[in-house]
């Protein structure tokens, strides 16, 4: 017997005009439809008048579940998963079926569309061509802050989900941990109330003190510059020439003298050999 086809299927994250052809042709030919709400499903398929069976499949059940729908892949159904909103697997139910199906040979088959974290870095006017996404960030205060320590040198973009009863003291521990950041804040991307705020952190902790956090958020930190990993200690300068190390110095306050004497110092070299790297063009 011929073995069925897991479909991962896009679906819009607010309007419901971003769906593609595709999604919807997969939707209407597939067997079953396993959705993270099937009440949040089921209005989207009543919007494009699709009627087809649904079955949950959700963080909770996703281990009981994922056994059925693979014995049903097996049997030779084809399966479309989806989420509330976006693309499955992305912080969102579907990876572990997906290591299931590979695992068993079933064709695993993408069905693209809407992403927010794609929507929001691609508006945020940071640095989109390198970014990094860490989905949402521990809930414990202790264990979101040893998250963001290890993201201190990261000098690509960074890009987080979060829920907004956790946004306020998300942003100070960000502000604590990583500085004063250019930061950028999607909310309700393609609904109504879209808004996108481009702002400092610091700017931004302030803003939600005085007002309250309303809807999902898609944060767009920019990364660390080459002036921060100054700040690290222990042996924080490979990568960063010692001439760059001087101007970074200098742009800091000192004169080239004394630059070339704290680079020295801190790269364990002689003043000789700084001084010649910066003077030998």
């Amino acid at each position: 017997m011929e073995y069925g086809i897991l479909y991962l299927v896009s679906t819009p994250i607010g309007n419901l005009e971003d769906i593609t052809f595709r999604a919807l042709n997969t939707l209407k030919s597939a067997d079953l439809i396993a959705a993270e709400d099937t009440r949040h499903t089921l209005k989207l398929l009543n919007h494009f008048n699709i009627k087809k069976q649904l079955t949950s499949y959700y963080e909770h059940n996703k281990e009981e579940k994922g056994k059925f729908l693979i014995k049903s892949l097996l049997e030779g159904k084809n399966i479309a998963v989806v989420t509330d909103a976006g693309t499955p697997g992305i912080s969102d139910p579907g990876e572990e079926l997906v290591k299931g199906c590979i695992k068993e040979g079933i064709k695993v088959c993408p069905i693209p569309g809407a992403a927010a974290l794609i929507a929001a870095v691609t508006v945020s006017g940071l640095p989109a061509g390198r970014f990094v996404f860490e989905g949402f960030l521990p809930k414990r205060k202790k264990e979101k802050k040893a998250r963001l320590h290890e993201l201190k040198k990261e000098d690509r973009t960074i890009v987080f989900y979060e829920s907004p009863h956790k946004l306020r003291e998300t942003l100070k521990v960000v502000l604590d941990v990583l500085g004063n950041r250019k930061i950028v804040l999607a909310r309700e991307l393609t609904k109504k109330f879209e808004e996108i705020i481009r702002v400092t952190v610091k700017e931004a902790v302030m803003l939600y003190d005085e007002n309250p956090p309303r809807g999902e958020y898609v944060l767009v930190l920019e990364g660390c510059g080459k002036e921060e990993d100054l700040k690290e200690d222990n042996n924080g300068y490979e990568g960063l020439s010692a001439a760059h190390h001087v101007e970074l110095l200098i742009k800091q306050g000192l004169n080239k003298k004394d630059a070339i004497r704290e680079a020295a110092k801190k790269r364990g070299l002689p003043k000789r050999d700084v001084y010649a790297q910066v003077h030998k063009n």
